[in-house]
C-alpha cells in the first residue's frame, strides 16, 4: 500500500504524503505551489480560466490533455505530468502559442488568457494537422473570453498550430514517457490519510470491491466533473474518497462486430472515437458533450452512475440496447440500462456496488439511428431535450423501434407507447406517423424549469421524432439540420 501521491512537474517528481481528500487541484496550484497564473473563475468547470494540462500515458503514449483544475481533486493527478502556464516559457522565449497570442492581440484584460493558452497548448501537441478553424473553435469551447472576442484568439491558434510541434515538451517527449512509466505502479494500492479520512486509489477491481465493502460511506470518484461541484458549490465535506482512475480493467474497451463494451473509467474523449464509429450522430453528440476539458476528465461510468435526467449519453445508449455491468464484493450482475434509472437521483445500485462498464449493441443491417441534442447554447450546455432513435425498417415499414429521451422525465426513459405506435408505419408516408407523434404525450409528462417549459419540451420531442422519420425517409441532413450549415459557414 503506497501512502503518497506522486506526479511530475518540470522534470521532477513531486511527492505528497499529506492530502485533504477534498482538496482541489486549483487550490493546490495556487496555494501550495504558489503558481497564481492559473485563475479561479466560475469554480464549476464552465469558464476554463483554471485550465491546466495533464500529461498522461494512454495506451503507452504520452498525451497532453486540458482539464479544469477547479473541479479536479488533487489526488487525481497521481502518475501524471502537471503543466501550468508558468511552465511554458523556455528561458526568455515565449512558447509558440503565447507568442502567437501576443502577435494577434488575443488578450485584453488577460484573466482568461492563461486558460486559453493552456487549451491551445494541448491543441498544439495533440491536434491533427492541418488544424482548422473549426478544430480551434471546438478546442476553445470550454474557454470563456468576455472582452477580446474569439477571432484573434482563433487566428493565434491557427498560426501556432500551423506546423508540427517543436517545443521542449516535444523534444523531451521520450524522456517524459520514461519518467511517467516509472510512476505507473499498477500493482500497488494507494491510500493517503487515516481509516476515517482518506484519498484512496485501488489498483485492481478486487481491491476496489473490498475497499467499497469496508467503507460503504465513501464517495466514488471517476472524473469528478460532477463530484467536484459537490465541493466547490455545495461545500460538502468528503472525508472518504475512492478514486477509480488507477483501477486496472475499468478502462478496458472490447469491440466486436456486434457490440461495443466500454469500461467505467473510459473518458468521454476516448468514447467519442468509439461511439463515432457506430454512427456519425454519436460523434456529433459527444463533440457537444461538455468541453474538451470535461471530455478529458469525465467518464462513461461516472455519467451513468450519476443518473442525471438530462445526461446526454444515457438516452443514446438506451436506444442502442445497452446493459450496465455492476460489481458488489465478489458478485457481478448486468442490468438493462433503461432499468438502471429508478427515480430522480436514484439508481438500481446497491450499497458498496459500483459500475464496471456498459455494453451497447451495434447497428445491424436495416437499422437506422438518429440522436439530437437541443440546448440554449450550442457549446458546453446542458440539454433541454435529448432524443435518441433506433428504427428497424424493412421495405419501408417500421418493424422495430427503440426511442429514449433525456430531459423529458425524472430519469432517462424509453418511449414505450411511441415505439409501439410506430410499428407498421410507412417511413415514406407521413400520414402513418401521426399516432406515434401523439403517443409521446402518453410516454412523458415533462416539467417546466429554467431550461425549458413543459410545452416546449413536448413540442421539441415531437419535432425530433418527426425529423428522424423525415431523414430516414430520404431527406438529406443538410436540409433538416440548419444549425450544421450555419456552423460550417462560420467555421470556414
Amino acid at each position: 500500500m503506497r501512502a503518497t501521491i506522486r506526479y511530475l512537474r518540470r522534470g521532477e517528481t513531486i511527492t505528497l504524503d499529506r492530502l485533504d481528500p477534498r482538496e482541489m487541484l486549483l487550490d493546490h496550484i495556487r496555494l501550495r505551489l504558489g503558481q497564481t497564473g492559473t485563475k479561479e473563475g466560475c469554480n464549476e468547470g464552465d469558464c476554463g480560466a483554471c485550465t491546466v494540462v495533464l500529461g498522461r500515458l494512454v495506451d503507452g503514449r504520452l498525451r497532453y490533455e486540458p482539464v479544469n483544475s477547479c473541479i479536479l481533486l488533487t489526488g487525481m493527478i497521481d502518475g501524471c505530468e502537471l503543466i501550468t502556464v508558468e511552465d511554458l516559457q523556455d528561458g526568455e522565449a515565449l512558447h509558440p502559442v503565447q507568442a502567437a497570442m501576443v502577435s494577434h492581440h488575443g488578450s485584453q484584460c488577460g484573466f482568461c488568457t492563461p486558460g486559453i493558452v493552456m487549451s491551445l497548448f494541448s491543441l498544439y501537441h495533440e491536434g491533427t494537422r492541418p488544424v482548422t478553424r473549426g478544430m480551434a473553435n471546438d478546442q476553445l469551447a470550454g474557454n470563456l473570453c468576455r472582452c477580446t472576442g474569439y477571432r484573434p484568439i482563433v487566428d493565434a491558434a491557427l498560426e501556432a498550430c500551423g506546423t508540427d510541434p517543436d517545443d521542449r515538451y516535444h523534444r523531451l517527449r521520450a524522456e517524459t514517457e520514461r519518467a511517467l512509466l516509472a510512476l505507473q505502479d499498477r500493482e500497488e494500492d494507494l491510500l493517503v490519510g487515516s481509516d476515517d479520512r482518506f484519498f484512496a486509489a485501488p489498483a485492481s477491481i478486487d481491491s476496489l470491491a473490498a475497499l467499497c465493502e469496508r467503507h460503504p460511506d465513501a464517495t466514488l470518484v471517476a472524473g469528478a466533473t460532477d463530484v467536484g461541484l459537490w465541493v466547490t458549490k455545495q461545500l460538502r465535506d468528503l472525508p472518504k474518497v475512492i478514486w477509480l482512475g488507477r483501477v486496472a480493467g475499468l478502462d478496458r474497451v472490447v469491440e466486436t462486430d456486434d457490440a461495443l463494451s466500454i469500461g467505467a473509467t473510459v473518458s468521454h474523449g476516448r468514447a467519442r472515437v468509439l461511439l463515432g464509429r457506430i454512427d456519425a450522430d454519436l460523434d456529433e453528440l459527444m463533440r457537444r458533450f461538455g468541453s474538451e476539458q470535461v471530455r478529458a476528465s469525465g467518464t462513461v461510468g461516472g455519467n451513468i452512475a450519476n443518473g442525471s435526467p438530462i445526461g446526454d449519453l444515457a438516452p443514446a445508449l438506451i436506444a442502442l440496447g445497452a446493459k450496465v455491468y455492476l460489481r458488489q464484493g465478489a458478485t457481478s450482475r448486468a442490468v438493462a440500462l433503461e432499468d438502471f434509472f429508478v427515480d430522480y437521483g436514484k439508481q438500481d445500485r446497491r450499497q458498496s456496488e459500483f459500475v464496471v462498464g456498459v455494453a451497447a449493441i451495434k447497428l445491424r443491417p436495416g437499422e437506422a439511428f438518429r440522436c439530437f441534442k437541443v440546448s440554449k447554447r450550442f457549446d458546453e450546455d446542458i440539454s433541454a431535450v435529448m432524443g435518441a432513435f433506433k428504427l428497424t425498417v424493412d421495405n419501408r415499414i417500421v418493424t422495430a423501434a427503440r426511442i429514449a429521451f433525456g430531459g423529458m422525465a425524472a430519469t432517462p426513459r424509453r418511449a414505450l407507447a411511441t415505439e409501439q405506435a410506430l410499428l407498421g408505419a410507412d417511413v415514406e408516408d407521413g400520414s402513418t406517423w401521426t399516432t406515434a407523434l401523439d403517443a409521446l404525450a402518453i410516454d412523458y409528462r415533462p416539467l417546466s424549469d429554467m431550461r425549458a417549459s413543459a410545452e416546449y419540451r413536448m413540442e421539441t420531442a415531437r419535432a425530433l421524432l418527426l425529423k428522424t422519420l423525415v431523414e430516414i425517409a430520404g431527406a438529406e441532413p443538410a436540409e433538416t439540420r440548419i444549425l450544421a450549415r450555419e456552423e460550417a459557414v462560420h467555421a470556414a
